[in-house]
């Protein structure tokens, strides 16, 4: 079986413009095979525009890296919603080919209007159902493949033996004659919901069209807690995340074993690059995983590594 791949996931905060150009040509020398770009969130982080974010995809292809341009899960308006069709036409028109992650049905509904009269062996860009597309079971991956889709993320709360089912590796759902390829969050906080309100700016007594970006001051997101101290949740704008960070570091048997191909590792702020130097190694290179989780365990992280989704368990639960 081959080894899966890495993938870093889109980033989920805003950082400053050039702490993130820093960060992606970090990225252009690190052992990640294919990397996401695009905004995510919210709409009104408008310091990169989508000419920005190409100008880096280009700088990342030319180091060898697969690029994949992201939708956000949650669009409300008209321009958000123009703004999705632009990506999607940039993911095609580019002259390499640029992947395309859809966040929502809509985004799912603008890319086979865009590929529909595309025969398959002329589609160079593939089409990624993202982690907030509701599929739970074999015949919702299976419709969604008839669409085209040839790379699959689970909901972050799917455990390993629910994936293995909806996706087998032995017989896994096909896609125009080719198997979906199944791509697990195995590192970083998971968002876990969104919303119309913005939770950051409503923290700080602020309406959400007039927020002063507070969103900027959390590099990792805003921690809440419980009554009794301990962290319980993570704000980013408008999406509730876990406090916790998912780490699937210890599970690299079981994961191959469910016919994972692609680890999807969430950027955070501190050691970031450290995070997929462990994960290669572990999965790619065949290092000792407890004492590569004993070295991302000292790493600055801004959460608890925990496992308990992947397990049937809450998520909460945290790494032994």
């Amino acid at each position: 079986m081959n080894a899966p791949t890495l993938t870093v996931g889109p980033l989920q905060y805003w950082w400053p413009r050039q702490t993130l150009m820093h960060f992606y040509a970090e990225l252009a020398d690190s052992p990640a095979h294919a990397i996401v770009l695009g905004e995510v969130t919210c709409s009104r982080r408008n310091e990169f525009s989508l000419e920005d974010w190409l100008a880096i995809a280009r700088e990342l292809q030319q180091a060898g890296k697969r690029v994949r341009l992201a939708s956000m899960p949650l669009l409300m308006s008209e321009a958000e919603l123009r703004g999705l069709r632009r990506l999607a036409e940039a993911a095609l028109s580019a002259d390499t080919p640029m992947d395309f992650e859809a966040g929502d049905a809509s985004a799912l509904q603008v890319w086979h209007g865009l590929t529909r009269e595309l025969p398959a062996q002329e589609r160079r860009s593939q089409l990624v159902l993202g982690p907030h597309i509701n599929v739970y079971n074999r015949p919702a991956l299976e419709e969604l493949a008839s669409l085209g889709a040839d790379v699959w993320v689970p909901p972050a709360e799917m455990s390993l033996a629910a994936l293995a089912r909806c996706n087998p590796p032995l017989d896994p759902v096909q896609a125009q004659g080719r198997p979906v390829a199944t791509e697990l969050l195995t590192f970083g906080r998971m968002p876990l919901a969104f919303s119309a309100r913005c939770f950051t700016a409503r923290h700080h007594r602020l309406s959400k069209d007039q927020c002063e970006f507070r969103c900027r001051d959390d590099a990792d997101g805003l921690l809440l807690r419980t009554s009794e101290g301990q962290p319980f949740l993570a704000l980013n704008g408008i999406s509730t995340q876990s406090a916790g960070l998912q780490c699937l570091l210890q599970e690299h048997e079981a994961v191959r074993a469910a016919g994972v191909k692609a680890l999807r590792l969430s950027p955070c702020s501190g050691g970031f690059s450290r995070v997929l130097a462990l994960f290669d190694a572990v999965y790619r290179q065949g290092a000792d995983a407890d004492e590569a989780l004993a070295q991302l365990q000292s790493l600055d992280l801004p959460g608890s590594l925990v496992h308990g989704f992947a397990h049937q368990q809450p998520g909460m639960q945290a790494l032994a």
